[in-house]
């Protein structure tokens, strides 16, 4: 099949040159910013991407000219200016494919006069590493006709970070690749999603995924306290002293031994009846004690049984829609990612991608300890889960609150629209291969359209990603919501006698 020309390289002060070149555009075939484009040199195929587009007139370039031109309307009938307009696209070398198919490092310039080709699909796909026949299918790599499909382990086994502004389309994006891994023949991964606010719970109304999404409600969850230590309780309430905490652990021992399951209230009559404890010391631990019992979250056993929530191929959502304190959201995601990756250590679960929306609020960058309960497990999930098989998602709209030690290790980003500057500064930090231009055209992306950098792929490509086959949670805009709200509203008042 035979390439359309795009344009001729040109000679400019600083290129043709190893890293970079200038092209005259060919007006029949348009070419845009971000499109990979090829040149065929003595070396072998060479694949540049476009940087930067512009025009420029010659006969524009002289301030007399222009003066010459604004006095007579007329003159662009009588002289050629419009021949004088080219349009001219500067594009960075990124390698060169040899006769014999191996990619090297560009050793040599294009010469002026070569020819500038569309890149043939084959040929792209292959430089960017994407896997056609059992990918994960997440969109389709802007200005080229070439689905984006990313292989699972490149993925994923080192960590993905998902990172945009509020309404730029994370959990969109996060949905479809959710649906991917659901509707996967083999390679099959479980998938445990933290939704802080229930954005994934629709995923279950589709009826190719409903027997594959398990639904929890995080104000159902249940710890079994006799698997939390005293050091873990003294984690809560940084006050308790280290004569406290020993106390604490040997109650919880004397419990454990008597081989029943336990609840605060046991623990809280144990301590009572304790003769080791001060009154002080004593009095203290119960208030700690009441505190802990007062969250609700612990009981005599685990609800649900989290050796047998996960299976291949299935989702686990926990739902925090309904729970509002923070501290008691950290608590949970702290305990069941511990516990899941214990068993997964183990081998006792299956290989596993933990997605956690809002991840700045459960591992944040600078919190006290009492604060961010969840940190350290997700620090090191991002340190050591690879070498498990537990993989993580961090789902941010502040990259800049998100944990540096946890993002510096997700090793693929999927970067959508991010303006804040703080941000993007602390993405250009975490991320080596992102340049200053490349956070321009971040800044200036669309709802939708995403970058997606680092282990996944063999170079930065945008990507426009797919059309979800969900429906989302909260697709009504709030025009149309207001009206249903006054509709509702009206028909309350009617039979109402206060309204």
């Amino acid at each position: 099949m035979e390439t359309a020309k795009l344009g001729t390289v040109i000679t400019t002060q600083d290129s043709p040159s190893v890293s970079s070149f200038a092209f005259v555009i060919d007006e029949k075939n348009p070419v845009k910013r971000g499109q990979f484009i090829s040149v065929l040199t003595e070396e072998g195929t060479l694949i540049a991407n476009v940087m930067n587009i512009f025009k420029t007139n010659r006969y524009f370039e002289s301030a007399g000219s222009v003066k010459e031109y604004s006095k007579a309307n007329d003159l662009q009938h009588s002289f050629p200016i419009k021949e004088w307009e080219y349009t001219i696209a500067e594009a960075k070398l990124l390698g060169v494919y040899a006769a014999d198919g191996s990619l090297n490092r560009p050793s040599f310039p294009p010469s002026p006069g070569n020819s500038v080709l569309e890149v043939e699909p084959d040929l792209l796909n292959k430089f960017l590493g994407f896997d056609q026949e059992n990918g994960l299918h997440l969109g389709d790599v802007q200005q080229h006709n070439l689905k984006a499909k990313f292989n699972l382990t490149k993925l994923l086994q080192k960590h993905l970070a998902v990172l945009a502004m509020s309404g730029a389309g994370k959990s969109y994006a996060v949905s479809v690749l959710i649906e991917e891994l659901l509707s996967r023949k083999s390679g099959k991964i479980a998938v445990l999603i933290i939704d802080n606010h229930g954005e994934y719970v629709s995923l279950s109304k589709e009826k190719e995924l409903a027997d594959k999404i398990k639904i929890i409600d995080a104000t159902e969850v249940k710890i079994a306290l006799q698997h939390f230590s005293a050091q873990m309780i003294a984690k809560l309430f940084p006050s308790m002293s280290a004569v406290q905490t020993r106390e604490l652990g040997k109650t919880l021992d004397s419990l454990r031994k008597a081989g029943k399951p336990f609840e605060v209230s046991d623990v809280i009559s144990a301590v009572e009846q304790s003769e080791s404890l001060t009154e002080a010391s004593s009095g203290a631990l119960l208030a700690w004690l009441s505190e802990l019992d007062s969250l609700g979250i612990f009981g005599k056993a685990d609800w649900p049984n989290f050796d047998a929530v996960l299976e291949p191929g299935k989702a686990v959502i926990l739902n925090f829609r309904e729970m509002l304190d923070l501290r008691r959201k950290q608590l949970i995601v702290d305990y069941v990612s511990k516990r899941i990756f214990g068993l997964r250590r183990k081998e006792m679960v299956p290989p596993y991608l933990e997605i956690i929306e809002e991840a700045h609020n459960f591992c944040p960058e600078k919190m006290k300890s009492e604060n961010a309960l969840s940190k350290g497990i997700i620090e090191t999930l991002a340190r050591e889960g690879r070498k498990f098989y537990a993989n993580l998602c961090l789902i941010s709209q502040r990259p800049v609150q998100l944990s540096t030690t946890a993002l510096s290790q997700c090793n693929t980003h999927i970067i959508l629209r991010v303006t804040n500057p703080y941000d993007l500064d602390h993405i250009k930090k975490s991320a080596e291969s992102i340049s200053q231009s490349t956070l321009d055209v971040i800044s200036s992306l669309k709802v939708g359209e995403a970058l997606v950098l680092g282990e996944a792929v063999n170079y930065p490509v945008f990507v426009k990603i797919r059309q979800r086959k969900s429906k989302e949670s909260h697709g009504t805009k709030l025009e149309e919501y207001a009206v249903q709200w006054e509709g509702a509203k009206g028909k309350l008042a009617k039979g109402s006698d206060f309204l």
